[in-house]
């Protein structure tokens, strides 16, 4: 099981990096949208997942879940939301201001229609 999270977070961070790293804005957004994903699987898998344990200490209980990641989690999610919300804005306004989406303000020879 711990194999196939940490194939699915090197995806995620793989396809990120990817799509950042691309000229476009959009693909960017969807980078950065790809990569809050694989850190957020991080923090959560980080604290030992456990099935059926109260999130606190008590008395009776066998064990607990820390519920440290799940509050960063939760966190990094809102975070994350309002980082997307202001790149895409971002990104319409220069998309607006300059007449292409790419992301160093240049067209390339074959979006010219050279």
């Amino acid at each position: 099981m711990e194999a196939l999270i940490a194939i699915v977070i090197g995806v995620l961070t793989a396809g990120g990096v990817f799509l950042a790293l691309r000229g476009q804005t959009f693909p960017v957004v969807l980078g950065l949208t790809l990569l809050s994903y694989a850190v957020n699987l991080f923090l959560f898998v980080m604290g030992r997942l456990a099935i059926g344990l109260p999130p606190v200490i008590s008395e009776n209980a066998q064990g607990y879940t820390d519920p440290l990641p799940q509050a960063l989690v939760l966190t990094a999610i809102v975070i994350s939301f309002g980082m997307t919300a202001f790149v895409i804005v971002l990104s319409l306004k220069a998309r607006a201001e300059l007449g292409n989406d790419h992301v160093d303000g240049l067209q390339s020879e074959e979006d010219r229609g050279s």
